[in-house]
């Protein structure tokens, strides 16, 4: 029997605000034994889903008692140089915390807005390009800090990550993988 019964996957975008409707923004599920099938965003005048809107979804979907595991294509963290760079505690709580005390994009504001200093205060909390975490490494992949790139996963990985404080706060049974350990207990739904 599969440790889950449901499997969720968001193509994500850190494109504009947290309120736009983007075409970007693409959510997937399948049961035991399904094809994967598209997720309209629930009706409304928007054609597209919202981030804000996936993030209400999936804390729904999540408080419900199937086993769920959930895969996101944004970081859900930062190399090791950014916390040695920041003197920030290589804890992931703390790192939530303190990257949505920065980047607060899930309010009504871009990553732009933020990266040029209208909003929040994210230039006292940037990376390097050349910071890669070892995954990306390993996979030859871009670093969460290399923005307006093609194939770049920056803007998402920044518009994304308060998403999942948000997610940690409401959803009491989420297990975060690998950083709430490496395996997943019975009752609880996985995301990483």
């Amino acid at each position: 029997m599969p440790q889950f019964e449901r499997y969720i996957g968001i193509d994500y975008s850190g494109a504009e605000t947290p309120t736009s409707s983007l075409k970007g923004l693409r959510v997937y599920q399948a049961g035991i034994g399904e094809s994967a099938r598209e997720v309209p965003p629930p009706p409304s005048p928007r054609k597209y889903w919202t981030r804000h809107g996936i993030a209400m979804w999936l804390a729904e979907q999540l408080t419900t008692d199937v086993p769920t595991i959930v895969g996101i294509d944004h970081g859900f963290s930062f190399p090791v140089s950014y916390f040695e760079a920041h003197g920030l505690p290589q804890n992931w709580d703390a790192f939530l915390e303190d990257f949505v005390a920065h980047w607060p994009t899930h309010e009504n504001i871009s990553v732009e807005s933020v990266r040029n200093g209208l909003a929040g205060q994210g230039t006292l909390r940037q990376g390097s390009a050349r910071w890669r975490r070892v995954c990306e490494m390993r996979a030859r992949a871009k670093s969460v800090f290399h923005f307006d790139v093609q194939g770049s996963v920056a803007k998402s990985t920044h518009a994304g990550i308060p998403w999942l404080l948000s997610l940690r706060r409401h959803v009491r049974k989420l297990h975060f993988w690998p950083f709430d350990g490496w395996r997943v207990l019975p009752g609880q739904v996985g995301g990483g």
